[in-house]
């Protein structure tokens, strides 16, 4: 549960991330979070799929919103065999109105405010804020991890292109 400083910054202040990183090549840690039907969703529940974990702090947030639409557009290019989970603290309610009001059906979006059991379990939880930081994860069908990014400057959008590479290599 440890605290970690001087990885991210908001705007350039300086934030604390808490919980444990993963690293390439580690086992994914399975979590447990909520989607916008109130139901609990664990990471065990995508088994036999590639995954991009995408955790953003807000999609109420316009660099949130834009990369959840980017990734919904790019998830309905990778066929079957890949599917993109948003990871945000924002409520399911938020989040099934953001869904509603983007037609973001390529991707699913789940909130982790009850617990933020992927928030410490991936080392990305703001301490400052309780949000989480803009963050890619990509997991292989073996449930190893096979990319990370964790955005330095939170305001700012990840690297879509290298995550898209390190899913469809996966393939």
């Amino acid at each position: 549960m440890g605290e970690r400083t001087g990885l991210i910054t908001m705007q350039g202040n300086p934030l604390t991330l808490m919980g444990s990183p993963v690293a390439p090549q580690e086992s994914a840690r399975d979590f447990t979070v909520m989607n916008t039907d109130l139901e609990e969703v664990t990471l065990s529940q995508f088994r036999d799929k590639i995954l991009i974990l995408a955790s953003v702090p807000s999609l109420d947030t316009s660099v949130c919103s834009e990369e959840t639409k980017r990734f919904n557009e790019e998830a309905a290019k990778l066929g079957q065999d890949i599917s993109v989970l948003t990871i945000s603290m924002d409520l399911p309610f938020a989040q099934k109105r953001w869904v509603d009001e983007h037609q973001a059906a390529n991707v699913t979006t789940l909130s982790d405010h009850k617990e933020a059991s992927f928030g410490m379990g991936y080392g990305v939880l703001i301490k400052e804020l309780r949000l989480l930081a803009r963050a890619v994860f990509v997991i292989g069908r073996d449930r190893h991890v096979a990319y990370t990014e964790l955005v330095p400057e939170v305001t700012e959008p990840p690297n879509y292109e290298a995550a898209l590479k390190a899913a469809r290599e996966l393939v």
